[in-house]
């Protein structure tokens, strides 16, 4: 028997999530077997542990994203007991049963060998969030940034996205210029590296023009809606924005201008279905960019029981940083 959130929804449509005792004939069919150690909080975990957002089809279900652990059992050669591994996206804890737990079974190909120099409790502190933002960073520098252009956006800052690549950037040389709507995180925000910090309603409004001065190198938006519109009428000539959310709205009110008249590019991330070759190399980077002295400053330390709670609170932008969730706690 091992310990799991589990979120069961009732005969009116209510959803309920509360730690409970299963046995591990529960878990759901795959090749490798982990002992979770760390598992994460990320948006999609509020909206799992709460009425689901579309994401959860089958009930009871147990949520969570991201995990980290230990190989306990292999069908698959490419891992053994003992090895060291964390997983993130594939649509584990959506669709299939994923780190709010113990244990939890999945197939080989989604997961990653954990990095030399890289603790368990560490990669949750990256995790998704922080995966993200690493894949949002590979994909500027793919398209010629560098840290003598300019100072580069991050819209969002404070949350786990925007921690993790205020972070990365400023260890790589650039100049950060952090966006958030909460007065209180500046000194937060500086320590992780921002050298400048942008008050959100300076970028919330929505202007008629659809080019203003040229300000930024680069831009990591976790933020979309008028917000996005806005930064993109802002960039240099030729420079990109990394979208990697919607956290301010899945509309973009913007003009095709900025593309035509400065080359803008506009950059999807996605981190769900990303190939395998990507992500060692997205991790790999981590275990080598991140700073992992400011890892510390950006974690808030939970427990399973923790998560319904937390979950409600994300969902409200009141979450700072990234949440690391002990499951054996």
């Amino acid at each position: 028997m091992f310990k799991a959130l589990i979120v069961e929804k009732d005969e009116d449509g209510k959803t309920h999530a509360g730690v409970t005792e299963i046995g591990e004939n529960r878990l759901p069919a795959g090749d490798v077997t982990v002992a979770v150690e760390y598992s994460g909080l990320n948006y999609k975990d509020g909206l799992c542990l709460g009425p689901g957002g579309g994401l959860v089809r089958n009930y009871p279900h147990v949520p969570g994203i991201d995990f980290a652990g230990t190989v306990e059992a292999s069908d698959d050669p490419r891992y053994k007991p003992g090895d060291k591994v964390v997983l993130t996206g594939w649509r584990v804890g959506e669709a299939h049963w994923g780190g709010y737990a113990q244990k939890a079974r999945v197939k080989a190909d989604w997961l990653v060998a954990l990095p030399k120099g890289l603790s368990t409790r560490q990669a949750m502190a990256v995790g998704t969030a922080g995966f993200t933002a690493m894949l949002a960073v590979m994909a500027l520098e793919d398209h010629g940034l560098q840290p003598r252009q300019g100072p580069v956006l991050v819209c969002g800052a404070a949350g786990g996205v925007g921690s993790v690549a205020t972070a990365i950037l400023a260890k790589l040389g650039y100049e950060v210029a952090a966006v958030t709507g909460r007065p209180e995180t500046a000194d937060y925000l500086k320590g992780l590296g921002a050298s400048q910090i942008v008050a959100r309603s300076d970028l919330n409004e929505v202007t008629k023009r659809p080019l203003e001065a040229e300000t930024w190198a680069g831009c990591i938006d976790a933020v979309g809606g008028d917000m996005l519109a806005r930064v993109l009428g802002q960039m240099k000539y030729g420079a990109s924005v990394a979208a990697v959310g919607l956290a301010g709205g899945a509309q973009l009110p913007a003009t095709v201008i900025p593309f035509l008249l400065r080359s803008v590019n506009l950059l999807g991330i996605d981190s769900v279905m990303r190939p395998y070759e990507d992500r060692v190399r997205a991790w790999e980077r981590v275990a080598r960019d991140l700073p992992m002295e400011k890892l510390e400053a950006i974690v808030q330390p939970a427990t399973l029981a923790d998560l319904p709670a937390l979950g409600r609170d994300i969902l409200k932008g009141q979450v700072r940083g990234r949440v690391i969730v002990d499951v054996n706690a």
